[in-house]
């Protein structure tokens, strides 16, 4: 895969994530009923260099109803906020951003 391509990919997934958000957080918004459940995650990092976890964290902060919170002392695990979680919250970010964030960085 190509250094550009992999970028567009990063880039299609991120905008993807970005409407699915907006949309989550909009009818949470239109319906104070809906049960939210928020929690702090740990996500386990297959990504080891500064720059990768930079983007990663960033990415996750820039999705509407996400925050990154804390980095691991190791680079290890990455903490975030998540304002809807799911048993899949953390594979879905590890299969999804991260592994992209893998791709245009190697």
């Amino acid at each position: 895969m190509t250094v550009i391509r992999a970028w567009l990919v990063l880039a299609f997934y991120f905008f993807r994530d970005l409407v699915l958000s907006v949309k989550d957080v909009v009818v949470t918004v239109l319906n104070p009923n809906r049960p939210i459940r928020s929690a702090i995650i740990a996500i386990p990092l297959e990504v080891e260099s500064d720059p990768g976890i930079t983007l990663l964290a960033n990415m996750i902060t820039l999705t509407p109803g996400t925050t990154s919170l804390h980095v691991s002392d190791d680079g290890k695990t990455l903490f975030a906020h998540v304002m809807n979680a799911t048993d899949e919250t953390a594979h879905q970010i590890k299969s999804g951003f991260e592994t992209q964030v893998r791709r245009v960085l190697t």
